[in-house]
């Protein structure tokens, strides 16, 4: 079986590494040519993944035709914004029905819908087998040194779920199957807005008792919002659910938690997106989230707050005030 793995950034490259490390044949698609060249002469990728040498036997292109038609499996690992586009291209290639495992966190803004809806809508019926989410507590820039990173695939296809697990399990890489897509994609995305919330605290010097209490509240939000849109409660207790929301909330490898701690520091939102250069999904799955929450009448404050430091300028003292006052008062006559 030939693998292609769609976008050469810190995720994608890393799941190429263990693809590889597997005995599987693999190629990256990289849009950036400097990166695609570099790969293959240098075997380094330095804009992802400062200090790694790559193997020999990865392979990089710049033809997103080549990679498509390349493997019967294709690994799309690219950020929530682009996926729309990115599939659309992807399925002027395909001459015959593959499988599609993506890896992006975060929900389509104006659609609102999970990234395997996306893939499904875009994507012609004929040239898809079935569509599945990689997800859980990891990052590129601890997987790719090889240390012990457990995740999870999730998956309506059986087949599907059981051909991640032989392609990507390992002596450090561990994959556990879960058929409920909808919980894991929505663990995914709404856990980076928590971890924004996260990295504000700690920006703002309030304490560990103080995040601590935002990741278990932030829990209780996600599942909420999880089981509204048909996710089960249990997903959360998982892989896909509090593992992937501690590590984005806790690890200085967080994109999203780097970005709200910049805030807490006095950065305004701008700046500390421009500081990071990178894709920051919680800042764009805040303003999903918000519709969300009032289209479907979920009781979510802390991402609400969030949203309204994010996009209406509230002050963060007023959001710390909000969470601490308005929590109590609103959930008197609720169970936690």
């Amino acid at each position: 079986m030939k693998i292609s793995v769609i976008g050469s950034g810190s995720w994608g490259t890393a799941l190429s590494q263990v693809i590889v490390d597997n005995g599987y044949e693999c190629l990256l698609y990289s849009r950036d040519k400097k990166i695609k060249n570099e790969i293959n002469l240098e075997h380094t990728n330095r804009k992802y993944l400062k200090d790694i040498v790559l193997p020999e036997k990865l392979v990089a292109t710049s033809s997103l035709e080549e990679a498509v038609q390349y493997g019967d499996l294709l690994v799309v690992a690219v950020p929530t914004k682009a996926m729309r586009e990115v599939c659309k291209d992807i399925n002027k290639y395909l001459d015959k029905s593959k499988y599609i495992i993506h890896v992006s966190k975060g929900l389509e803004i104006d659609t609102n819908l999970r990234m395997s809806e996306v893939i499904k809508e875009v994507i012609d019926k004929k040239n898809l087998k079935a569509v599945g989410i990689l997800s859980g507590p990891s990052h590129a820039e601890e997987l790719v040194l090889r240390h012990p990173t457990v995740v999870a695939i999730a998956s309506e296809d059986t087949e599907l779920n059981q051909l991640a697990q032989k392609i990507f399990q390992n002596k450090y890489f561990r994959i556990y199957v879960n058929q409920d897509i909808i919980g894991v994609e929505i663990g995914g995305a709404l856990k980076n807005v928590i971890a924004l919330g996260c990295g504000i605290i700690d920006g703002l010097g309030l304490g560990d008792n103080a995040k601590a209490a935002l990741i278990t509240r932030g829990l209780i939000e996600i599942t909420r919002m999880g089981k509204k849109l048909g996710a089960k409660e249990l997903t959360f207790l998982g892989l896909g659910g509090i593992g992937d929301l501690v590590v984005t909330c806790t690890s200085i490898h967080s994109r999203n938690y780097k970005c709200g701690l910049l805030i807490g520091k006095g950065h305004t939102l701008d700046e500390s997106t421009e500081k990071l250069n990178m894709v920051v999904e919680g800042v764009r799955t805040a303003k999903v989230c918000h519709q969300l929450a009032k289209e479907n009448n979920v009781y979510m404050p802390i991402t609400e707050n969030i949203y309204k430091v994010l996009y209406e300028k509230m002050s963060l003292e007023d959001c710390v005030s909000n969470l601490m006052s308005g929590i109590a008062t609103e959930e008197l006559n609720r169970f936690e």
